[in-house]
This record gives C-alpha cells, sequence and structure tokens, in this order.
C-alpha cells in the first residue's frame, strides 16, 4: 500500500493546494474524517471549517473550507471547497466582526432579514475562527 495519496483543494477561484499527503482530516456531513492512503471511495458533503493536510514527513498543514464536496478516488483525493483559504490566510479580526454582526442581525429579528442566510453566516465565521485556534493550539 502506498504512503501516500494526491491530493488537491479547489474553490471556485482558485487551486489552493496540489500535492502529496499522507493523510486528510475534515469534517463531512457524514461525520469527522480521516482519509488515507487506500481509502474506499467516498463522496461526501464538507462542512464548514477546517482541513487538515499531514505531509510526507509527517509536517502539517491547515485550510479553511467553508463548504463544498470531497471526493475519495484510489489515486486521489479531491476538495472541491465553495471558499477555500490557506488557514495563516485568515483574518482573526474580520471574522469575529462578521460573526459579531451576524449575531446582531439575528437579535434584531427584522421581518426583513434572510435569517436562513444569516444563519449560515454566522455557522460559516464560527468556523473560520475554530481553524484560526486550531492552527494556535499547533504553534503552541
Amino acid at each position: 500500500m502506498a504512503s501516500t495519496v494526491f491530493c488537491s483543494i479547489v474553490s471556485a477561484e482558485e487551486e489552493i493546494f496540489s500535492g502529496e499527503v499522507e493523510m486528510v482530516v475534515a469534517s463531512g456531513t457524514i461525520g469527522e474524517l480521516g482519509i488515507m492512503p487506500g481509502h474506499t471511495p467516498l463522496l461526501t458533503g464538507v462542512k464548514p471549517g477546517p482541513v487538515r493536510l499531514i505531509l510526507e514527513g509527517g509536517e502539517e498543514e491547515i485550510f479553511f473550507a467553508s463548504g463544498g464536496y470531497l471526493e475519495v478516488q484510489p489515486t486521489s483525493i479531491t476538495i472541491l471547497a465553495d471558499t477555500a483559504l490557506r488557514a495563516d490566510d485568515l483574518d482573526e479580526a474580520a471574522a469575529l466582526e462578521a460573526q459579531k454582526k451576524a449575531e446582531q442581525e439575528l437579535s434584531d429579528q427584522k421581518a426583513d432579514i434572510d435569517f436562513a442566510r444569516v444563519a449560515a453566516d454566522l455557522q460559516e465565521q464560527a468556523a473560520m475562527l475554530r481553524t484560526i485556534q486550531k492552527i494556535r493550539d499547533k504553534k503552541q
């Protein structure tokens, strides 16, 4: 069995990552996933949150995916994300501000707001902040 598998993370804007990995860890709609070389083929949705890649040699890289799909094939793993960013590129202040704004919109309970959109925005910002926290934990 191979010790690595090719992985790519692609958003609507660009390819964020492409290379060999030992393992991919992500939150799918079916639960937390740990995918290694030789994993059975799979297609699942991706929940907003961190995507951890264990690279050759054990180095770890963390990305943020706002949602999308994860596909496992015998020779590759592909994450098609709505939005994907390297975790180091996340702006904590902007995420906190966006979360605060979404919480304020929900608490105002005006009839003209789209509650589903605001709730989704709130979940996405919370997931982004969890990703930032994972990076902090890793660096300590």
